[in-house]
Order: structure tokens, then C-alpha cells, then sequence
């Protein structure tokens, strides 16, 4: 990602201490990735996660996660509402972005899929994913015990293709998230940083979508491909459930939450009726409203 918002030494180190603390809490200690285990996180943190695919309309980029409160009787629930129309590798980029919304309590938030941030906290909370996913001095000492040097300032691109490629299948980030992560490092020069931004990495006949499949094909594919999925965990409709056997939710709430996930009462021995007004809703607020708080 490209941040035109520059932050300073203290901005960064509070950032990094802040990543490796809720790293550490979570139990992933030292060259540990996350990868996958981003959604077990939201699980234990009681997190609800919310996936739906909505595609980009026109030039304007689609969201791809957002943040939600909600109160329901005297209690606050935390919603992540995830794009799952993006490719798998930024979705669980962009659940780690919002993790910085709700350390950092800065309430309600929607972040767009773009590759510029002009703004403070958002280039804050991009930093603290980056970091979060793979902290920077991991990557310092996987860079020197690879290569006997900090320095990658004289090796070929293809050498460089073939290391972002590894790493990028054992942690998971969008490969320019790993790009950018190697200039913050100064283990690559500017030109070497131009010349790698620009791949396409996307291209999966391209010289690094090659590499990637040869290194690890399931992993490397599954990370390059929009899953489009519907739903939630099962832990978060088993909390839908009991809200509504706990009258903390009404029946039409209960039903229309329930179908946003393409799911429905008498799925659970309850049966009611949803229309479909109600089910556009969901929709209606990642295409509209939520608009209004990014």
C-alpha cells in the first residue's frame, strides 16, 4: 500500500508495541504466524464476523471491512463486517485493520479496498496490520538467517520473487504488503521496491504467480482468490440464537439476521417468516450508509 501520511519514530514504535503486546496475549510468541487464525482470534475475542461479497461499483473502490457497534439490552456487541468479494490474502489483511479500530477504540469504521491512504489513522492502522501479521523484526532476523546479510541490495529480482513468494505463503499477506514490509526494513533499495510494486501479482501464469504455485499451489491459490462467502462462524449464530431465546432480540431481528447469512429460523426449530425487504438491509448498509463513517 502506498501512504502518502508519513509517521514518525514514536508513532511507529507504539505501533510495534502495540502489535507484538496483543500478538503476545493471543499466544503467538516469536516467528509464530497468524495467517488463518485471524477468524479463531475474533471467535475467542467474541468478535461477530460478518462475511458478504460486494463488488466494486464503477471507479469508487468497494469497502473492505468495517467495524460496527451494536447494543442489544445492556450489552455492546463488536461486528466485523468483512468484503469477502476481495482476494483472501487482503480480507484477512483488512480484519487485522480493523482489529486496530477496536484496540485503539475509535469507534464505528469503514475501510475501502484502495492502494492510497491519505489519512492518519488509517495509515496507522494499515502499519499496525502489517505489523500484526508479521512483525518487523521476524522478518529482520528471517531475512538474515536466509541470506547471512540485512542487505538484499545485490540480489536478482528473481531471487527476491522467489522469497516474497515464501513468505507470503507462510503468513499471509497481499504480496505488497510483504514488498512494503522489505523497504520499511531497508533490506531493499527504492528501485528494487518500484520495480516489485508494479508486478502483477495477481497473474497467476505471471513469473511470480508461477513461483507461488510451485512453492506452495494450495496455499498460494487460496490466498489469491475472493472466497464470496456468505455467513458467519457457527459460534456467532449460536449467539444469535440465544439472544433471541434470552428475548435481548425481537423476532423480526432474529429472522433478519438469520438471512443475511442465508440461513433461517427453522433451520434451528423456529419457525417464521422473513420478507424480503428485510433481507436487503445488510446490503443496503455497506452499499450506502456506512458509506457516510469511511
Amino acid at each position: 500500500m502506498n501512504y502518502s501520511v508519513a509517521l514518525n519514530e514514536v508513532q511507529l514504535a507504539e505501533i510495534r508495541k502495540l502489535a507484538e503486546e496483543k500478538r503476545r496475549t493471543l499466544g503467538f510468541v516469536g516467528e509464530t504466524p497468524i495467517a488463518n487464525d485471524i477468524f479463531t482470534i475474533l471467535d475467542n475475542m467474541g468478535i461477530l464476523l460478518l462475511e458478504y461479497p460486494i463488488k466494486s461499483d464503477g471507479e469508487k473502490p468497494a469497502f473492505s471491512a468495517a467495524l460496527i457497534y451494536s447494543t442489544e439490552g445492556n450489552k455492546e456487541l463488536a461486528f466485523i463486517g468483512l468484503n469477502t468479494a476481495d482476494y483472501f490474502d487482503k480480507q484477512i489483511f483488512a480484519i487485522a485493520h480493523e482489529l486496530y479500530h477496536f484496540y485503539t477504540k475509535t469507534g464505528s469504521h469503514l475501510s475501502r479496498s484502495s492502494e492510497e491512504v491519505d489519512n492518519l489513522v488509517e495509515t496507522e492502522a494499515n502499519r499496525f496490520a502489517a505489523e500484526f501479521l508479521l512483525p518487523e523484526n521476524t522478518l529482520k532476523n528471517i531475512v538474515l538467517a536466509e541470506f547471512k546479510t540485512s542487505s538484499l541490495e545485490k540480489k536478482q529480482t528473481k531471487t527476491l520473487l522467489r522469497f516474497i513468494a515464501r513468505l507470503q505463503c507462510t503468513w499471509w499477506l497481499p504480496y505488497r504488503s510483504i514488498v512494503k514490509r522489505l523497504k520499511e526494513i531497508n533490506t531493499i533499495s527504492d528501485e528494487q521496491y518500484n520495480k516489485l510494486y508494479i508486478v502483477d501479482e495477481r497473474d497467476m501464469d505471471g513469473e511470480y504467480g508461477r513461483m507461488g504455485r510451485a512453492i506452495n499451489e494450495e496455499v498460494f491459490l487460496k490466498l489469491n482468490k475472493a472466497t464470496n462467502n456468505i455467513g458467519t462462524s457457527p459460534k456467532d449464530i449460536e449467539i444469535i440464537i440465544r439472544n433471541f431465546e434470552d428475548r435481548l432480540i425481537d423476532e423480526d431481528k432474529f429472522m433478519n439476521t438469520l438471512a443475511l447469512f442465508n440461513k433461517k429460523p427453522d433451520d434451528f426449530g423456529y419457525e417464521f417468516e422473513v420478507s424480503d425487504e428485510d433481507i436487503d438491509e445488510f446490503e443496503e448498509f455497506f452499499n450506502g450508509e456506512a458509506g457516510d463513517e469511511s
